[in-house]
């Protein structure tokens, strides 16, 4: 199936080359051209500006954008609005505040454009795992671009269905949640679950760090091996899980953790999510003080918030921003 693909850093790229792997190549393009060269070899078509993209599309076209949040992202679907007709389609697959694409969506139906949200999950992992994804809009429009939701996607991975379930594409990893906005909705509840599961692991990591502290009896101090227990952890135990696998590959590479400094960013998605809470009057006990504590980790750094940042690495690929400068 023919779509277009703006902005391919490293979701973007390695999404583009998921779906040309499995029969879908697109047409690309980027800001830079570095990605062009790879991308080409593996199928893809680049374009030599968005305009030229649409061009190189047949009715009804579709784009997926994979932008930063925010204005970047919000000046692509302006342009593109002047580019396209009616019966195509815009997909939003960054992580975009679910009420901007109420407002969006609106405002392109007047000129009949459709418009798609989809939480995108998969981080750096996604080219060979596939990504997870949560796809608000028209459900017509969500139809016609099922062979490229099922090419992203990971399958059954090898998860057996909940028994007693409805069979349905969420088995597969992809699932039309709702309208315009639903999609990114449920990705920020997501990304605000995530924060809360990464806290308590660097946490309960950090308690068993300090374990042998001279200020404990020393008849309770143990010296212990960190990397050993989060392998020990995956295998059987109720808090297993891919964060686990992710934290297990940290330690094992740096088990003090030296290369990180602990300073933990937030990229949006914690707090819409407790801003969400609020709206819904729903306690938030957990993301809320996950958030909180990534504020913190910008002040002074424990081992606990140095495995938050090694998670972030890991899963994402994301580095450590500079400390902000007083004055």
């Amino acid at each position: 199936m023919q779509i277009g693909m703006y902005g391919l850093g490293r979701m973007g790229g390695s999404m583009a080359r998921r779906l040309a792997r499995r029969g879908h190549p697109p047409v690309v393009w980027n800001i830079t051209p570095e990605p062009f060269a790879a991308l080409a070899a593996e199928g893809a078509v680049p374009a030599s500006s968005l305009t030229d993209l649409v061009t190189r599309l047949s009715p009804p076209r579709t784009v997926w954008l994979m932008l930063p949040a925010g204005p970047v992202t919000e000046g692509a679907v302006e342009t593109l609005a002047t580019l396209l007709s009616p019966g195509d389609a815009i997909v939003d697959g960054g992580n975009t505040f679910f009420k901007d694409d109420v407002r969006r969506s609106q405002a392109l139906a007047t000129d009949g454009i459709q418009y798609l949200d989809v939480g995108t999950s998969g981080g750096v992992w996604g080219l060979e795992r596939g990504y997870c994804l949560m796809i608000g809009g028209p459900r017509e429009v969500v139809l016609r671009l099922d062979p490229v939701f099922r090419a992203l996607a990971p399958g059954g991975a090898g998860i057996a269905p909940t028994e007693g379930g409805t069979p349905g594409s969420a088995e597969q990893g992809y699932l039309h949640c709702g309208p315009a906005g639903a999609g990114h909705f449920v990705k920020m509840v997501h990304n605000g679950i995530e924060y809360g599961l990464m806290q308590a692991y660097a946490e309960g990591f950090d308690i068993l760090r300090h374990a042998g502290s001279p200020a404990l009896p020393e008849a309770q101090r143990y010296d212990l091996d960190l990397p050993a227990i989060a392998e020990l952890w995956r295998r059987g135990s109720v808090v297993s899980s891919w964060l686990l696998d992710l934290a297990a590959r940290a330690l094992a590479a740096d088990p003090r953790l030296e290369g990180f400094t602990g300073r933990v960013e937030d990229s949006g998605e914690g707090r819409w999510t407790v801003q969400a809470a609020i709206e819904e009057a729903v306690p938030a006990d957990v993301l809320s003080a996950a958030l909180y504590a990534r504020f913190r980790s910008r002040q002074d750094h424990t081992f606990g918030e140095k495995l938050l940042s090694a998670l972030r690495h890991e899963f994402g690929g994301h580095g450590e921003a500079a400390p902000e400068k007083d004055g």
